[in-house]
């Protein structure tokens, strides 16, 4: 992947993935590793739009779960967007995909990091409560804020689409960002001013944030239970975030400040942890999340039972309202009814025999019991 830098240019980097790579054991295994993380991230996080929706649906949803939808949908458009030219260009070594790709594939992908690292910290401000219509906290912040955050996501990233372009090599061509070096003293300063402010300060305010929120929820709150467990949950997703997404800032950082070129191998490794972050929230929601796990539970019944419908005189099929402790709740105690309910035959007949203790003298079968008590 040697290319040699022009003399007008501070830094040169590919964009939409490593290009001009050697081996074919990098091109055949990247695209199968990014495309078995697209679609496991892909169907997690669509299992968990469904669950947020139904939730609202049902009047059971609340500010952390209209940002948290949000955070979903924004991981569902990186491993569906953003991923599957990632897995192109590892397969073909070269830019296939045309310049308006080649200009808007990094800023895209910048602008929804950007946005799930903003949405994170905006879930500080949430509440963890149901939404109720007729109180004076409406919900209506949260659409002004997710408007701002992604106005601001689009924004910051702009220079990723001003320097991309496409470079002939040989008969192919190859998609790089070059940044002239008239550029190079303000780019500079922006360049160590935009991951401070796109990922370093807000990853450190929201851990920071529920460190102290659940240290004070589980020493200090009358009924700390329900608000540490989704604390817990928001501060894993934060630090997930921030450990998982620092390799590729990292790097970013690197080549943009002029320094020699890190490794191709820490290149690969933080494009694919940036995808695999996406598939890893869903997993953490669905594990540690009881709204979500008991939702996950009630999708799974009506699935199940739509499944058997046409299966004659099946009856079987539990019913789906409530949570999904309460489904089984009500399982075992029909269960429980339906058993007090049956009686083997056998054992009804033997004991209306024994009850019905009256019996003619001449069908006495053991007489000579009835003799010894009237002696």
């Amino acid at each position: 992947m040697d290319v040699n830098r022009p003399a007008n240019v501070s830094f040169f980097d590919f964009v939409g993935g490593v290009q001009l790579l050697q081996g074919e054991d990098t091109r055949t295994a990247m695209p199968v590793i990014l495309i078995g993380i697209c679609i496991s991230g892909a169907v997690g996080n669509l299992l968990v739009l469904l669950i947020f929706i139904r939730d609202f649906r049902n009047g059971k949803g609340s500010e952390v779960k209209a940002l948290l939808a949000s955070l979903a949908s924004t991981d569902l458009v990186i491993l569906l967007l953003c991923a599957p030219v990632r897995a192109v260009t590892y397969y073909k070594q070269t830019w296939t995909l045309g310049s308006f790709l080649c200009s808007t594939t990094d800023w895209f992908q910048h602008s929804c990091v950007v946005a799930k690292t903003l949405i994170l910290a905006a879930t500080t401000r949430a509440r963890h409560t149901l939404l109720v219509p007729s109180s004076f906290s409406s919900p209506t912040w949260i659409h002004g804020a997710l408007v701002f955050i992604w106005i601001v996501s689009m924004m910051l990233p702009l220079p990723q689409m001003l320097f991309a372009s496409l470079v002939q090599h040989g008969r192919d061509k190859i998609c790089v960002s070059e940044m002239p070096v008239c550029a190079s003293d303000f780019m500079s300063l922006f360049y160590k001013i935009y991951p401070t402010a796109a990922f370093v300060a807000p990853v450190i305010f929201t851990i920071a944030y529920y460190t102290k929120t659940l240290h004070a929820a589980v020493n200090h709150a009358p009924c700390p239970q329900h608000q540490s467990k989704v604390t817990l949950v928001l501060l894993c997703l934060s630090g997930v975030l921030g450990l998982m997404l620092l390799p590729e800032w990292g790097t970013f950082t690197w080549i943009r400040l002029g320094y020699n070129k890190p490794p191709v191998g820490l290149i690969i490794f933080a494009q694919v942890l940036l995808y695999a972050c996406s598939s890893l929230s869903p997993v953490i929601l669905m594990t540690m999340y009881d709204d979500v796990r008991q939702g996950l539970i009630t999708i799974w019944f009506i699935a199940t039972c739509r499944g058997s419908k046409h299966l004659p005189n099946n009856n079987k099929c539990p019913k789906t309202e409530g949570n999904g402790a309460e489904v089984r709740a009500n399982d075992v105690a029909n269960a429980v009814s339906g058993n007090k309910e049956k009686t083997i035959p056998d054992v009804e007949h033997f004991w209306t025999g024994r009850r019905n203790t009256h019996v003619e003298e001449e069908q006495d079968p053991v007489p000579w019991e009835r003799e010894e008590k009237m002696l």
